[in-house]
């Protein structure tokens, strides 16, 4: 039986480069976490590359703004809770906002940010490769987060991009996974593996309930995440639905004529 998960994928990281400074936003909660991480990556007496704003709280927004000048305002993906801010933060700041999907590598002060196009949690999310002095962190969104698993957000979200996503972050050994919420991870790949299986396992589940006489997405729910606490069962659902699309799609027989809705 495949449980909930709410420990890290990965060993959490001990320390973050000396380049790197979270500050994150007073917006805890069940899909949120201990709030979303504003990652702010900046080399000594250059401009700051600021990573998903958050939401529109002005004390959390001015102490983002404290760290100017501020070269770029980037996104890893739509969802408010990352985005919410970013008008006020521009205004703030008149930093150049890049929206997702970032298609064009960044630049400041020799600390270079890289997308990745990471579909799957959401059509529109994107992890960055970023380098400064030698050292490599992968900005991970949600598509990983620091603890516990991620919601694959259909209809906008898709399962088998989501799958396809890890495998490419798994390529990405040793570097630390920088998340949209919870802890810095040591290791990305071994993170994205961890994720990649445990979709797998999820995704067994779901083609047994199925065959067991579930009918629909909210029948599933409650048989595959009977552990989980009932305050997560509707991102649960988007999750289940995104995997009972992925199985109709394949045309596995289990599923024959059932639809995600």
């Amino acid at each position: 039986m495949v449980s909930h998960i709410t420990t890290p994928a990965a060993e959490v990281l001990a320390a973050l480069p000396d380049w790197v400074t979270l500050v994150r936003a007073p917006n805890p909660g069940p899909m949120t976490l201990d709030g979303t991480n504003t990652w702010l990556l900046r080399a000594p007496g250059q401009g700051s590359i600021v990573v998903d704003p958050g939401p529109l709280d002005e004390g959390h927004l001015r102490a983002v703004a404290g760290h100017a000048p501020v070269a770029a305002i980037v996104l890893t993906h739509g969802h408010h809770d990352h985005t919410e801010g970013v008008p006020r933060l521009a205004e703030l700041t008149g930093a150049p906002v890049y929206h997702p999907p970032v298609g064009e590598g960044l630049e400041a002060g020799g600390v270079t940010v890289e997308p990745i196009a990471t579909p799957g949690h959401t059509k529109d999310s994107v992890c960055f490769l970023v380098r400064y002095r030698g050292e490599e962190i992968v900005l991970t969104g949600d598509t990983v987060l620091g603890r516990g698993t991620t919601v694959v957000a259909w209809p906008d979200g898709d399962l088998g991009d989501y799958l396809e996503s890890l495998g490419r972050l798994a390529a990405f050994d040793g570097r630390p996974a920088l998340p949209g919420h919870g802890p810095a991870l040591g290791d990305t790949g071994v993170a994205a593996r961890f994720y990649h299986a445990h979709r797998e396992a999820r995704l067994e589940q779901v083609r047994a309930a199925v065959a067991a006489g579930a009918t629909d997405a909210g029948d599933v729910v409650a048989r595959v995440y009977a552990d989980v606490d009932r305050v997560l069962w509707p991102a649960a659902e988007l999750s289940v639905r995104a995997q009972l699309d992925f199985l109709r799609r394949e045309s596995h027989p289990p599923v024959a004529g059932l639809d995600a809705t």
